[in-house]
């Protein structure tokens, strides 16, 4: 992995060189992807689509190749199934309204889990409330894994979407998507899969999966912020409705009514962000490049190599020896999280503290919040070693 393509590694915090293992976050972008932001805005800056005059034919044309490059990237069949968003939140929230206005009546019931972002709760929750349907969550067993006994029963005629992270943005915990889409496939119920702490760590085929939709964010795959992605199949995409109106997702405009544009491009009301679809395109070839298995090898390894360590100092680690895409959290005896994550930022190490807008999981957990460390792709055990001699430091303080 070439650390040198990520320039603002080198960034100096408090008079130390920045440790960043705040990936689950936000990751860091390659230099290519920032080349491809400044070639948009300085060669060919345009709004798409509309135009009949040469700089907007490519900047179309960039926009529709970085559809089908995402498209490849999670093995969907078409370009056509892939509709850009603003990010994951932007993906779920038009996924709730768009679905909810065709699908859901009073007394219907959605299904998420125990683990969720606020992201894949609160829409399902503005949707419910809007329709007086029920949102029910798959309950947590003692390990923090999901009790897939106790989803199995919740499944029935009242139930009418499944929405569940593939990977827990606390724990980094993978959970067991096969399962539950056969599970709720078997009874003809389709599944949402929020991928934004997988997309980024593993490869993730949406036909082998045979999810119905899928969506993720680019700011956490190494590329821009203000683009994410939805995807879903065709056959669903055709049924539902617009969430948004405006230019663009328009047919025609009459005032006796209007008539919508083709897939993906009624969902996708107004200027797209073309220059950073462009970015995640270049993000994806530049993962690619390196190679899924020597992505997930190299994750798995700086994952497992971070745990020990972390169990060795007497830190608690939620779900350990557990199966993770890159993220631990632990706590440090009784010491607040915040405490713990403010001295490691004096000493340049950057993790992310608090509930991880995942306040219903941590409840569950029983505790104010967590440290959490989660990795990227440029991260080197240098970093974990680094991480772990500062926390030395910080146990010190804090004892």
């Amino acid at each position: 992995m070439n650390r040198e393509d990520f320039a603002i590694l080198k960034e100096q915090v408090h008079e130390r060189e920045l440790v960043y293992l705040d990936n689950a976050a936000t990751s860091q972008k390659p230099q290519p992807v920032i080349d491809a932001i400044v070639e948009a805005y300085t060669h060919w800056n345009s709004n798409i689509h509309r135009g009949v005059h040469h700089l907007s034919q490519v900047a179309t044309q960039h926009h529709e190749d970085a559809r089908k490059a995402v498209a490849n990237f999670i093995g969907a069949k078409s370009s056509d199934e892939i509709v850009f968003t603003k990010g994951t939140t932007d993906s779920l929230n038009a996924l709730a309204f768009s679905y909810g206005e065709a699908y859901i009546y009073e007394g219907d019931e959605i299904i998420v889990s125990g683990l969720e972002h606020h992201s894949n709760i609160v829409p399902w929750q503005m949707l419910c409330a809007r329709k007086k349907a029920v949102l029910r969550h798959i309950p947590l067993r003692a390990d923090l894994t999901l009790d897939m006994e106790a989803f199995a029963g919740m499944l029935s005629d009242k139930t009418k979407l499944v929405s569940v992270a593939h990977v827990s943005n606390v724990l980094g915990t993978i959970q067991p998507i096969e399962e539950i889409i056969q599970l709720a496939h078997a009874r003809n119920i389709p599944v949402c899969i929020d991928g934004a702490q997988s997309v980024p760590h593993m490869q993730v085929n949406v036909q082998t999966l045979d999810c119905d939709f899928l969506v993720f964010s680019g700011h956490k795959l190494y590329g821009p912020t203000g683009i994410g992605v939805l995807y879903g199949k065709r056959e669903w995409l055709e049924k539902l409705p617009p969430h948004e109106g405006g230019g663009e997702m328009i047919e025609h405009v009459r005032w006796e009514g209007t008539t919508y544009n083709e897939l993906p491009y009624k969902f996708e009301a107004g200027t797209p962000n073309f220059v950073g679809s462009w970015a995640l395109k270049t993000a994806t070839d530049y993962i690619n490049s390196i190679g899924w298995e020597a992505i997930e090898a190299h994750e798995r390894e700086l994952t497992e190599y971070c745990e020990q360590q972390l169990l060795d100092l007497g830190c608690t680690v939620y779900a350990a020896g557990q199966s993770k895409a890159g993220v631990i959290s632990f706590n440090v005896g009784e010491v607040h999280p915040f405490d713990v994550g403010t001295l490691l930022d004096q000493q340049g190490v950057a993790v992310r503290t608090g509930h991880h807008c995942a306040e219903p999981l941590i409840d569950t957990i029983g505790v104010p919040g967590t440290v959490r460390v989660s990795f990227g792709l440029y991260n080197d055990k240098a970093d974990v070693d680094a991480f772990i001699a500062a926390l030395k430091r910080a146990q010190m303080m804090l004892s």
